[in-house]
């Protein structure tokens, strides 16, 4: 078999048995395809790998300027690896459960004001009909918390108008419900009821966002869509900084942690509790605005 073809069969499994992201699937694709082109070079077969070989492995990436943050995903790739080779007889044992991951540093996510939001929102032309679309798309992200695939992705069939509620397919194809507020309901209902129609015309599109062609919406028009929105609003800002938004916003609002995990539809708890780091942040920043020391007048 090929290097080509194992890894192709590891991406299979990953995406069909374990149930992996395909995001997830192709990152732990790319790193164990480094590793498999080093024991080519190194004259090494895979089934005589030892730890000793997984952390030459790793010293040499680090030494080609690799991340810690890279290291580390490396290593979670290769302990799906090393599960994958062991089920399917190439190893005895997961050599790669041995290796330790280095910890990381973890930078803060940036966080946009309320006034902020605002002012990027606002900055949308609600008198043409893709500004009247774009309003309610920015809104939902922002306001349920949504990534830009789980916004792309979303179905008509899963937008529950007079409950408030959106059923979002995430990670790993888990599905959770998300309530929207009275705001995000009147602008969703004015794209749902005079524009989109006028976007798809007689066709049958399941996606509820559409370009100017009533084809699905892409990553990437959202993204170049929200770069104009930038440039308008003067907010240094990322799609994606409107979702850390929503939960520090949550957590400043005095929302509990378990309830904005299920709201970002994080797996491990852990992840959600960066966002309090954050509001911690915030609040160290308004106390030296406000109470300053009493040596200082």
């Amino acid at each position: 078999m090929t290097i080509e073809e194992l890894l192709n069969h590891f991406y299979s499994d990953l995406i069909l048995v374990k149930r992996d992201s395909e995001q997830t699937a192709l990152t732990y694709k790319i790193s164990c395809g480094e590793f498999l082109n080093w024991l080519v070079e190194q004259r090494i077969k895979l089934r005589d790998v030892t730890v000793q070989n997984l952390m030459y492995f790793l010293v040499k990436r680090k030494t080609d300027g690799a991340s810690e943050l890279t290291i580390s995903k490396d290593i979670s790739a290769l302990r799906s690896f090393g599960d994958y080779l062991v089920r399917k007889s190439y190893w005895t044992e997961n050599l790669a459960l041995l290796l330790d991951r280095p910890k990381a540093s973890r930078n803060l996510p940036k966080v946009l004001s309320l006034e902020e939001v605002e002012a990027l929102l606002g900055s949308i032309d609600t008198s043409t009909d893709l500004g009247k679309r774009d309003d309610a798309l920015y809104e939902l992200i922002y306001s349920c918390g949504l990534r830009i695939s789980e916004a792309c992705g979303l179905l008509i069939a899963n937008v529950h108008m007079e409950e408030g509620l959106i059923l979002v397919r995430g990670k790993g194809n888990k599905e959770r419900l998300i309530p929207f507020g009275g705001v995000a309901r009147k602008k969703l209902e004015l794209y749902l009821n005079e524009v989109r129609p006028k976007l798809v015309k007689e066709r049958n599109v399941a996606e509820v966002f559409v370009n100017y062609k009533g084809n699905p919406i892409s990553r990437k028009g959202v993204w170049k869509r929200f770069q104009e929105l930038e440039a308008l609003s003067g907010v240094n800002s990322k799609v994606h900084t409107l979702r850390h938004s929503f939960a520090t916003h949550l957590l400043s609002g005095g929302a509990d942690l378990r309830s904005v995990q299920e709201l970002l539809g994080h797996s491990d708890l852990s992840t959600t509790t960066v966002y309090t780091h954050v509001t911690d942040n915030q609040l160290e920043q308004a106390h030296e605005k406000y109470f300053k020391p009493e040596n200082e007048l």
